[in-house]
């Protein structure tokens, strides 16, 4: 990202933002067609405490590409019918097929964050899941798939704002869920927890990348930056493209024919 000057605040201001964003989200595109052409297989796994800005950073990644090709995978909470499952088994479902690039809006890596904080599953499901997850990650890699696995950090204090900025915006309650409230409590459980998973799962193969996510706005654009740069893609080469002229064969009158429709009420 080129030096600017800052915000008086010390935070990116918004005209460089969205200046440096512009020019990643060409380069995304780009990316784009490189997969499409070549039938890469990426997943971008996306993890971190609650308020993270995992959806924010989410959203600029996806924002100027096609949903066909970046699809955004955010499960529910696993159904009866899944709970009898091989854990990894509903995700696996979602894996992508040539030409895509699949990110979880949290993962398989569930069971090592809240799932066991908040007691959804055993001290030894969760043991196993930990010894197991490289193994299945390299199983992965070896498959042909790209996994990038991104962890978003944010601070205590920066946490409880973005929590009691959502208590009073209508647009943003729908954000702030019981788990969210027993989550920050449950602070230092978190901690532990991370720790233990980035002990077992941060591995040569399948490492995990660290994104200080305390100003979103450089999170964003420091983390789609690493993104671009872990994965070897080339511009791919198009024809310039030329509006055909349009067909006279049978004409149709569209400006007699639409007044006789209803049309939306303006009202701005």
């Amino acid at each position: 990202m080129s030096k600017k000057k800052k915000a008086n605040d010390g935070k990116l201001s918004r005209k460089v933002y969205e200046q440096e964003l512009r020019k990643l989200q060409v380069e995304l595109c780009y990316l784009q067609d490189w997969v499409r052409k070549t039938g890469e297989r990426i997943i971008i796994v996306f993890e971190g405490r609650d308020a993270a800005g995992k959806g924010g950073t989410i959203k600029a990644l996806t924002e100027r590409v096609s949903p066909r090709v970046f699809r955004v995978v955010a499960l529910p909470a696993p159904s009866d019918r899944e709970k009898t499952q091989m854990y990894v088994q509903r995700y696996i479902a979602h894996f992508p097929a040539a030409g895509e690039v699949v990110i979880f809006d949290r993962s398989w890596y569930n069971r090592a964050g809240v799932e066991y904080v908040m007691g959804f599953c055993t001290p030894e499901q969760h043991q196993r899941f930990l010894e197991l997850c490289p193994t299945v990650e390299k199983f992965m890699l070896d498959g042909g798939i790209r996994l990038l696995k991104i962890w978003l950090e944010v601070g205590q204090e920066e946490q409880e704002r973005r929590f009691r900025a959502r208590i009073d915006d209508p647009i943003r309650q729908w954000k702030l869920s019981p788990m969210d409230l027993e989550s920050f409590r449950r602070w230092y459980d978190y901690s532990k927890a991370r720790d233990m998973m980035l002990d077992y799962t941060d591995t040569v193969h399948a490492p995990w990348h660290l994104v200080d996510s305390n100003d979103k706005k450089r999170a964003r654009l420091n983390c789609i930056n690493h993104i671009l740069s872990q994965i070897p893609y080339k511009r791919v080469k198009h024809e310039k493209v030329k509006l055909p002229d349009r067909s006279e064969k049978v004409k149709y009158d569209d400006a007699a024919t639409l007044p006789r429709r209803k049309y939306v009420e303006q009202r701005f």
